[in-house]
């Protein structure tokens, strides 16, 4: 009997050291945090016939656009800002001119 509790003893502790070793524990979103943007906010941008600018930079989420870069606001829903960067348009963070999604 003694040697069933112990085997069943080890059993559970090898199972919960696996278990333990297998859960993830996420306290940030992924660094190329990919952002849900409103329906309207999509379609507007979308619809917009905005002339594309010229950029060496990546193309990329987390770059910041230079100040050379114009970028236009969305009408009615703040936090969003776009603009077309070498025929890309890009949805911006209009404080800090970084690129929160590139549409495609």
């Amino acid at each position: 009997m003694r040697k069933t509790m112990l085997a069943a003893a080890a059993i559970l502790t090898i199972s919960s050291a696996a278990f333990a070793q297998s859960t993830v524990i996420v306290t940030d979103p992924a660094p190329t945090g990919s952002v849900v943007l409103p329906g309207e906010v999509r379609t507007y941008v979308m619809e917009q016939n905005t002339p594309s600018v010229v950029y060496d930079g990546d193309i990329v989420v987390g770059t910041t656009l230079p100040d050379t870069v114009e970028v236009h606001t969305v009408p009615d829903m703040d936090g969003y800002a776009y603009t077309v960067v070498n025929e890309r348009r890009v949805i911006v963070e209009p404080k800090t001119r970084r690129i929160i999604q590139v549409l495609e």
